[in-house]
This record gives structure tokens, C-alpha cells and sequence, in this order.
């Protein structure tokens, strides 16, 4: 895939971001992280019910917590489109909290 500029301007991002996924894709998950495969970045929400709404496109959601911050604080960077959709290049598992 070609890089692409989409000119976007990084940003500080909240605390806490979501990611909406489905069972199937879990193990996956635990074990590398989110990647952003074909896509240009990873799409986070900056709320729950979002990434709700994202996740229940192919099935039953299931809502993972991103430590926005302390990935942050790691050296990732944030973008944050005019759609208000927040952008990474991946999201290591150590960065992410898994409902119970």
C-alpha cells in the first residue's frame, strides 16, 4: 500500500479511547495489539457508545479500553480527523483493557 498523506495534525488524545470489535477477533487481539492491516491507522472513538455502534457491524460488540494516555506518554502519536475519529498506527496489547 502506498503511503498516503492525509494531512493530519497530531494530537494530545484523551485519557481513555474505544475500540468496538467482536469475539471472533480477540485472540487476535490479545496477542498483537490492534494493527491497522489495510487500512491507513487504527480508528478509535472517544466514547463507549461509538465504538458500540462500530462493533455491532458485524455482530455482537464487544468494547475494548485504550490507555490513551500512557501510550501517549510512550512516544505514539494521536491524530484526530475532522470527523472526530481518532487515528493511531497500532495499539499494542499492554495498552489495552478487555471486558470480563
Amino acid at each position: 500500500m502506498a503511503n498516503v498523506d492525509l494531512k493530519l495534525d497530531e494530537a494530545k488524545p484523551p485519557q481513555t479511547l474505544y475500540h468496538g470489535t467482536v469475539a471472533a477477533f480477540l485472540e487476535s487481539i490479545r496477542a498483537t495489539g490492534l494493527q491497522k492491516r489495510s487500512r491507513n491507522h487504527v480508528h478509535l472513538s472517544s466514547d463507549a457508545a461509538t465504538a458500540t455502534k462500530v462493533g455491532s457491524r458485524r455482530g455482537k460488540p464487544i468494547v475494548l479500553q485504550v490507555d490513551a494516555t500512557a501510550m501517549h506518554q510512550q512516544g505514539h502519536l494521536f491524530y484526530l480527523s475532522a470527523n472526530g475519529v481518532w487515528l493511531v498506527d497500532a495499539v499494542p496489547p499492554q495498552y489495552l483493557t478487555f471486558p470480563t
